[in-house]
């Protein structure tokens, strides 16, 4: 994700970053280019369609369908917006989650239970650690340590990652309560983290795996290119040629609200927009290690 001030016009209207919009677009901009010089040439110099009314109400065709078009576009970027930030929320739940599990953690644990506070220490983070492998890749890659914890031995990363580790450290809080290191009423205070580590997956995971439908996309897709290519045939009366330019530009603005829709419905990607999820992690990383110290 990129860190940048939103204050500064200067710098958000001329920087273009890799994801830029008129980079992705820029051969269809062109071929709109000189399809729109070609309709107007054969409109204005060859075929004198500007006598003819009905061609002549095209334009209110338009106006009347941008008003719908304007409304779908709004639609579509307020719901992968929507699904950027609840991302975003979640992965603060996390972060919360951690922290506070960490901070009870230390209480609860004696200053000389150096095993159990290293366990802790390292498997807290380590579901964050998954939670971003899972997302991303749906791979999931272990920091195994068995010499001192044989439970790290025990991953599988065929297995669903997020659920062994937390069911990894359930399991280890729950020998601690068998054993006595714990009292029932400390293991009642930190289970409802433990259970917020799996709700916390299964937010994230609904929001990768369920998209926007695919009959949505494709009509405001096939919508847009409609109506740009009809652009030319009403509007070269008032416009003339300089409709070269002016059907480019329209694409360009319609079609750049459905790219950065597009770019932020998946917030777990690698994109300059995604969610920055492994600096979160090693914010999280970061922060128990100072609390189990």
């Amino acid at each position: 994700m990129i860190v940048y001030n939103p204050k500064d016009w200067f710098h958000s209207t001329f920087y273009f970053h890799r994801s830029d919009t008129a980079r992705k677009l820029f051969p269809l901009l062109l071929a709109l280019a000189i399809y729109s010089g070609g309709i107007a040439y054969l409109e204005l110099e060859y075929v004198k369609l500007s006598d003819t009314s009905w061609v002549k109400n095209i334009t209110i065709v338009h106006n009347l369908l941008g008003f719908v078009m304007s409304i779908l576009l709004v639609f579509r970027t307020n719901t992968a917006y929507d699904r950027w930030w609840e991302a975003r929320k979640q992965w603060g739940t996390l972060t919360n989650i951690s922290r506070m599990l960490a901070i009870k953690l230390n209480a609860f644990l004696g200053n000389d239970d150096q095993v159990n506070r290293s366990f802790y220490k390292k498997s807290i983070p380590l579901f964050a650690d998954t939670l971003f492998t899972h997302l991303r890749s749906n791979q999931t890659l272990f920091m195994l340590d068995e010499a001192e914890h044989p439970e790290f031995g025990s991953l599988d990363a065929r297995k669903h990652g997020p659920n062994q580790v937390a069911s990894m450290i359930f399991t280890r809080t729950n020998h601690l309560y068998k054993d006595g290191t714990i009292s029932g009423d400390q293991f009642i205070l930190i289970n409802n983290e433990l259970n917020s580590f799996t709700d916390v997956c299964g937010a994230c995971e609904r929001i990768k795996n369920t998209p926007i439908p695919m009959s949505y996309s494709s009509f405001i897709k096939k919508f847009i290119f409609i109506y740009v290519l009809t652009l030319p045939i009403g509007f070269v009366f008032s416009m003339g040629y300089f409709v070269i330019a002016a059907v480019p530009f329209i694409f360009y603005v319609m079609a750049s609200l459905e790219l950065i829709a597009e770019s932020i419905e998946d917030p777990f990607g690698i994109d300059a927009d995604d969610l920055p999820i492994d600096k979160i992690g090693e914010n999280i990383r970061k922060h128990v290690s100072e609390i189990i110290s």
